[in-house]
């Protein structure tokens, strides 16, 4: 991106345009995040308007119909979003609760015929052969599916482009892993898969066409920008939700609280209109599977559960034990994103080794948790079947609250209806209205530690895998607990304390409020529920804010994606942008040789060059406009210049050029920005950084505050605002910033009594 001031005291002997800063030393930092499972190089988005005089001519030529066109398209795309997400969606819980339910009809079958290790040889190597399927796909073909995709898709949404994240090939990977991983009975989830498939099928069709495919459609071209992509993808994470829960306005909530860092309300009415469609369509196909179209699929999966329907009374008696679920879903949130934390660093030690590594990964959690699914029941004493029970006891085939396992005529197994199961079922049992008597403290207790550690050890392998799920059923576990020791003394049934433990531990986790509240209430289709579950988040996320971040930001810290918060350090505002810039700083003249050019483009690997015009060009420092010569637009178009979809662009080191043609000189001026973002140089870091952020930029110029000095000090990138950078120039800060940490949190002094401030923050 080349951006243009004019300068008259600049070295006129210099006899090329490679200049050496003011400030050194130069940044050697690789900018590199974990994508996915790979390690890849990442750049910034660019949201701000490129003014050069190829866009002024291309925006001055667009009349009334190309303005009505570009509105239409936005709408359209967003129908084409919610209606392809929702298909989605709908087939992979139809895939899903099929291939899930074959392999638990088989098995029981099996134990029907007192063949218990047949069944147990059958149930595991069932799920190994899934599990390793999901995870040879994703290493092989599209390592960036691996995860659940929000901390990626977020991350993008605050400006930051990572390589292969929208893809085909990931989508596609994404899709079939998800399919695969959920149904191997791994305790991971699709929620997250979906809002990841969902921003891969808007940024797909925003990608403005394909000259490879031969779509090349006059109107998909005004879409060839980061800004109109970004919308499309923030209105592509709101369907992948509002799919996965059947929850529209918890979607489009999920996309404001925690996914978007832009937001206005032309792109709150758009996201509304593509969750909208998802509904409609998945209602429809609940319709179609109520009619028993849909094979063991049922009545539509986890699309909705509507378990809870009766209605609630509580009084003041009950708020002390809702209060307590809070505290225990903030304190058992906050130490769930702490060991997943740790858990993901040591898998990242291992996946980095080779991909021999993330397979056998993946194999040995599989065998681990098929063993655990298959032996645990055997632990649990069998109940006789309630006599009052509307439903078939034992429950014969795959799913149903009163599973027979290996219990004789008339008796279940109750830890066997919650951990030999699919989860969708496992959390219908335990949000079930009427089964007070059903389960046995140990029972629960046994699957809410299981639930809790294999969430854990689950997400880290080398596959499609989300969390929203099962945080819910450990969540619903230790709330149906809660509930079976308050007992008679509550007006609450257990089934509503589950679902108000499942709403602590995701407030807990994931530190939502407002949009985790209204999907729940969609999820449930009640809303007398509203009162409580929003006293049970606000508790859980007060409690779990004084230990740690929510476990999507934690996530994307440990990826390495440098993301840009809504506020600001306190210490930036001790510092000045000319602390923290940079170089050596690369300068291009108005008028420039090619030679000079190609050898920049070759030997650096930023995208931004201040271009600087000198005497005669100019006599006095000056922001460029207009120049004259020769109208660039006759020759190019700003369809040629606009960014690239998902596949390859072009490259320096694919340009051929004689020597000839390396010795001649070209005019930059109608291609360079003519009206860059500036900040001086004397400005505080934190308010540089609200520019940066609120507008979208990639580079942010630094001009020095004095003339006779270059017209440009440095660039600031997104990199220069991380923490990690700032405080390797300047480590002094690193105590002082310790200090503060530990005024703010006293219990801090105990838990690192001993650790200095700098190997805290430094490690």
């Amino acid at each position: 991106m080349p951006v243009t001031m004019h300068a008259s005291e600049l070295n006129a002997d210099q006899e090329d345009s490679v200049f050496v800063p003011l400030l050194s030393p130069p940044n050697s930092t690789s900018q590199v995040a974990i994508v996915g499972s790979n390690v890849c190089p990442i750049e910034s988005l660019d949201y701000e308007i490129f003014e050069n005089e190829l866009f002024k001519q291309d925006w001055r030529s667009r009349g009334k119909m190309q303005i009505f066109q570009y509105t239409l398209m936005k709408w359209l795309l967003c129908f084409l979003i919610g209606l392809i997400v929702s298909l989605v969606g709908f087939c992979n819980n139809l895939a899903v609760e099929n291939i899930a339910g074959i392999k638990f009809v088989v098995t029981s079958n099996m134990m029907l015929e007192s063949r218990y290790g047949m069944a147990f040889l059958v149930f595991s190597v069932s799920n190994l052969i899934l599990a390793l399927f999901a995870s040879m796909i994703t290493a092989f073909i599209a390592p960036a599916a691996a995860g659940s995709g929000i901390p990626e898709v977020k991350a993008y949404l605050n400006g930051v482009d990572a390589p292969d994240i929208f893809s085909l090939r990931t989508l596609v990977v994404k899709i079939v892993g998800s399919i695969s991983a959920v149904s191997s009975s791994l305790l991971v989830g699709k929620a997250g898969p979906m809002v990841h498939t969902g921003a891969c099928i808007a940024s797909l069709l925003g990608q403005g066409g394909s000259k490879k495919f031969g779509l090349t459609w006059n109107w998909l071209r005004f879409f060839k920008n980061d800004r109109d992509r970004r919308d499309l993808v923030t209105c592509g994470s709101a369907a992948g939700i509002a799919a996965a829960f059947h929850a529209p306005v918890g979607g489009v909530l999920f996309a404001l609280e925690e996914m978007a860092s832009w937001w206005r309300s032309a792109l709150l009415w758009r996201s509304f209109f593509t969750t909208a469609v998802v509904a409609i369509v998945l209602r429809a196909f609940i319709d179609l599977c109520y009619s028993g179209k849909c094979g063991l699929f049922g009545t539509g999966g986890l699309i909705m559960y509507d378990v809870y329907s009766e209605t609630i009374s509580y009084d003041l008696m009950d708020v002390p034990a809702v209060l307590a679920l809070g505290v225990i879903g903030g304190l058992l949130g906050s130490l769930h994103n702490f060991l997943l934390d740790k858990v993901l660093k040591i898998y990242n030690l291992i996946n980095e080794k080779s991909v021999a590594y993330k397979i056998c990964l993946a194999w040995l959690i599989s065998i681990f948790t098929s063993c655990l699914l298959f032996g645990l029941p055997w632990l649990a004493k069998c109940q006789p079947c309630p006599a009052d029970t509307s439903e078939a006891c034992p429950t014969i085939g795959r799913s149903g609250n009163y599973k027979k396992f290996q219990c004789p005529a008339d008796q279940f197994n109750d830890l066997a209806s919650l951990i030999f199961n699919t989860n969708d079922d496992a959390i219908r049992n335990l949000f079930s209205k009427g089964t007070n008597d059903e389960f046995q403290y140990s029972s629960v207790l046994i699957f809410f530690v299981t639930c809790f550690f294999l969430s854990i050890l689950s997400y880290g392998i080398v596959a499609p895998a989300g969390l929203f799920v099962p945080v819910i059923v450990t969540g619903a576990s230790y709330g149906r607990f809660v509930g079976m020791l308050v007992g008679s003394k509550s007006n609450l049934n257990h089934g509503l304390y589950a679902v108000l433990g499942a709403a602590s531990l995701l407030g807990g986790s994931m530190r939502m409020t407002v949009s985790l509240c209204v999907i729940i209430l969609e999820l449930t289709n009640n809303l007398l529920l509203l009162p409580l579950i929003m006293v049970v988040l606000l508790v859980s996320k007060t409690v779990a804010d004084g230990f740690n971040g929510s476990i999507y930001d934690l996530i994307m810290k440990a990826k390495g994606f440098p993301y840009l918060e809504t506020h600001a350090e306190p210490y930036m505002r001790q510092l000045s942008v000319g602390d923290v810039v940079r170089g050596p700083l690369q300068l291009f003249h108005g008028i420039e040789k090619v030679g000079n050019i190609v050898h920049v483009l070759r030997t650096t690997r930023h995208n931004g060059f201040p271009v600087i015009d000198e005497p005669p060009l100019s006599e006095s420092p000056i922001l460029f406009g207009d120049t004259g010569g020769i109208d660039a637009s006759i020759q190019f178009s700003a369809g040629d210049f606009a960014k690239r979809g998902s596949g390859n662009g072009d490259k320096i080191e694919d340009i051929v050029l004689t020597e000839e043609e390396m010795e001649m000189f070209i005019d930059l001026h109608p291609f360079t920005n003519a009206s860059p973002y500036t900040v001086v140089e004397t400005m505080s870091l934190a308010k540089a950084l609200m520019l940066f952020r609120e507008v979208g930029l990639r580079h942010l110029l630094v001009i020095p505050k004095l003339s006779g000095r270059s017209p440009v000090v440095g660039i600031l990138t997104r990199h220069d605002f991380m923490a990690e950078n700032i405080l390797s120039l300047h480590p002094l800060l690193v105590r002082s910033r310790w200090k503060r940490l530990r005024f703010r949190f006293p219990s801090l002094r105990k838990l690192f009594w001993g650790t200095s401030g700098y190997y805290l923050m430094k490690h």
